[in-house]
């Protein structure tokens, strides 16, 4: 993919051959959330992709349960296709989310 490919509102997919990086800023509630799984899919089906996506979330401000349900929806998509969806920098907000509904144990945490 190529930098900044498919560069959105908020939203954009970089990456290479190691991984594919999508990028969320904002606030991720029920109006955007299908854009970030269809982003990830995207990222995640792509034929040939690197085994890792990451989901940066270092510029997301707050995330509710249709934006944690998007990220799980992609976590089942990534293990489908044999693939490892990771989580970059999330926020204390969007790591306390997952914490109190167990999705933290889904997905690995990096801050790189």
């Amino acid at each position: 993919m190529g930098d900044q490919e498919g560069r959105g509102p908020g939203m954009w997919v970089d990456g290479g051959d190691e991984r594919v990086v999508v990028h969320v800023g904002g606030e991720m509630d029920i109006d955007r959330a299908p854009m970030l799984y269809n982003a990830l899919r995207i990222a995640i089906s792509r034929e040939g992709g690197p085994y890792e996506v990451v989901a940066d979330l270092s510029e997301m401000s707050f995330c509710d349960s249709a934006g944690l349900n998007a990220l799980i929806r992609a976590h089942h998509t990534a293990a489908e296709y044999g693939k490892r969806l990771s989580l970059r920098a999330p926020q204390p907000q969007m790591l306390r989310l997952l914490e109190i509904t167990g999705a933290d144990s889904l997905f690995p945490v990096t801050d790189a």
